[in-house]
Parts: C-alpha cells; sequence; structure tokens
C-alpha cells in the first residue's frame, strides 16, 4: 500500500524558506516518478515540481529559480526547498506519485 507522509510546512513571511519532505513507503520509490502538488484556498490542484526516477526535473513557470524538488532514494524521501517565497505559494502542498497518490498534505501559508 502505498504511503506518503509530507512534513516541514508551517508559517512563513513573504521572502522567506521552507523545506518540504514525504516519507515514502509501500512501493518501488527508486522507480517512480514523483511530484508536488498544490491547492490555494477556492482553486484547483496544480503541480508545482516532478522528478524522474534519474533526477530530471521540471517546474511550473511561477516557481522556476524559487524552488527545488530532489529526491533521496537510499531514504526513500522526496524533498521540496521552497526559497524567496510569495503570499501565493500559500496552500496545502500534497506529495503525490505518478499514478497520483498522494499524502494528507502540508499546510503552507506565506504572509506578512
Amino acid at each position: 500500500e502505498v504511503d506518503l507522509v509530507e512534513s516541514g510546512g508551517g508559517l512563513m513571511q513573504p521572502g522567506g524558506s521552507l523545506r518540504l519532505s514525504c516519507a515514502a513507503s509501500g512501493f518501488a520509490f527508486s522507480g517512480t516518478t514523483m511530484k508536488w502538488v498544490r491547492q490555494a484556498p477556492g482553486k484547483e490542484l496544480e503541480w508545482v515540481s516532478i522528478i524522474s526516477p534519474s533526477g530530471r526535473t521540471y517546474y511550473v513557470d511561477s516557481v522556476k529559480g524559487r524552488f527545488t524538488i530532489s529526491r533521496d532514494n537510499a531514504k526513500n524521501t522526496l524533498y521540496l526547498q521552497m526559497n524567496s517565497l510569495k503570499t501565493e505559494d500559500t496552500g496545502v502542498y500534497y506529495c503525490a506519485t505518478a499514478a497520483d497518490s498522494r499524502g494528507q498534505g502540508t499546510q503552507v501559508t506565506v504572509s506578512s
């Protein structure tokens, strides 16, 4: 059974940084494309970043140059380093498999 547990969210001022983590179990993590998706208040779910098993990365335009996705296959853990946070980054962040299995999410709030 796929199990994904996100952590690292919180309240941060604009311009600050947060690092999200996602502990994965129940599937072959190292061979699976993983992604971070988010849902802002009142908006639909949107993908934020994707990382392939080989480490190729993709980002939505709004986070390019500010967010970095990475993975540690030895620890079955996915990360999202978020720098230069903006108020529009506020939302619930989920890690997900390519087949869209998601964790419970972690809240990120960017506010002054």
